[in-house]
């Protein structure tokens, strides 16, 4: 499910006037600190996606490669005065045909990261799960929101509410893992997995229960690795741990999550939109689970998000270069 509309929904912290999130200054700063990645522009032929992609490379923490009709791409930039002189521009006629030409630079190993653009998410995206000429690997495509609560002490990773509906347990152990690697290889630390339902019990009237009781031994089994996790979890005692401590619940994850698994999108978009309208959170997104990170930015976005977005993009491309990427599909 690739809507803009959804993510952008949600995305739009920026829009209550708070001032920038001190949370998202520590992944941006980690950034900075590790050399820059070559970034896949897709169709960036509007001011916000144009003049995010080149704030992103004054602060020094990508470098992109421009995808799309130059001339538009010239144009937008001359009319709202964004110097894009030093960087390449690719030039294809139109955002689908943008979208296959940006999949196909990662192939030729032209870029590190790819980013959204002006053009619709569902077109990158069917670009990027071709089952032919796309980007998947062995792991299952999922999306995290990164998201400073301004009521709330620590970033929270809440996966997935973009992309996977209803997925079965086993895209739920990638869903995890995905959030886990991300979490990890932004230097973070090893982080405290909360996998949500309604209850903190288990129990077969409620399915997401089962599937929770079912994550948590499959890490102790080694089937996830990387994080502590705890299930079934409440939200109120996933995050709070005055909560966890009435509900007489001890566990080195309850009231101090870190990462929120939801049991489908339904529920992660309400969860995140409640964070976002109510609490004024802000949320950076990013993709994973394909050959490289892809960054889902939204016109509703803030700077501080769009940065936020990038700079973790940029830790996950860095630790992958250490590393083997995934296996091909």
């Amino acid at each position: 499910m690739f809507q803009d509309s959804e993510i952008g929904a949600i995305t739009t912290g920026g829009a209550f006037g708070h001032p920038p999130p001190s949370k998202y200054e520590k992944l941006i700063s980690l950034a900075k600190e590790v050399p820059p990645a070559t970034t896949i522009v897709v169709h960036p032929c509007d001011e916000t996606s144009l003049r995010g992609a080149c704030e992103a490379a004054e602060l020094g923490i990508i470098k992109p490669i421009l995808v799309g009709p130059v001339a538009k791409i010239t144009a937008v930039a001359e009319q709202h005065g964004i110097d894009i002189a030093r960087y390449e521009v690719v030039d294809v006629p139109y955002s689908e045909a943008a979208a296959a030409k940006g999949v196909e630079l990662i192939h030729e190993g032209k870029g590190e990261l790819l980013m959204k653009g002006s053009l619709h998410t569902d077109e990158l995206m069917r670009a990027v799960t071709s089952a032919t000429t796309g980007l998947r690997t062995a792991r299952r495509i999922s999306h995290v929101f990164i998201m400073d609560v301004p009521t709330h002490t620590e970033t929270l990773f809440i996966t997935d509410a973009a992309i996977n509906i209803f997925p079965d347990l086993e895209a739920k152990r990638d869903i995890v893992q995905n959030a886990i690697d991300l979490f990890t290889h932004g230097g973070l630390g090893t982080p405290r997995v909360a996998i949500l339902s309604a209850v903190e019990t288990v129990t077969p009237k409620i399915p997401s229960t089962i599937d929770a009781a079912s994550l948590c031994k499959m890490a102790d089994r080694g089937q996830i690795t990387g994080g502590v996790l705890d299930g079934p979890l409440a939200f109120d005692n996933a995050i709070s741990p005055q909560a966890a401590e009435i509900k007489g619940i001890k566990s080195p994850v309850a009231g101090r999550a870190q990462i929120l698994v939801v049991p489908d999108l339904e529920a992660g978009n309400m969860l995140a939109k409640n964070l976002t309208f109510l609490a004024r959170a802000d949320a950076a997104g990013i993709v994973l689970g394909a050959r490289v990170p892809i960054v889902l930015t939204s016109r509703a976005d803030s700077v501080r998000s769009r940065m936020a977005s990038c700079a973790v993009a940029v830790l996950e491309a860095n630790a992958r270069r250490k590393m083997s990427p995934l296996p091909a599909a």
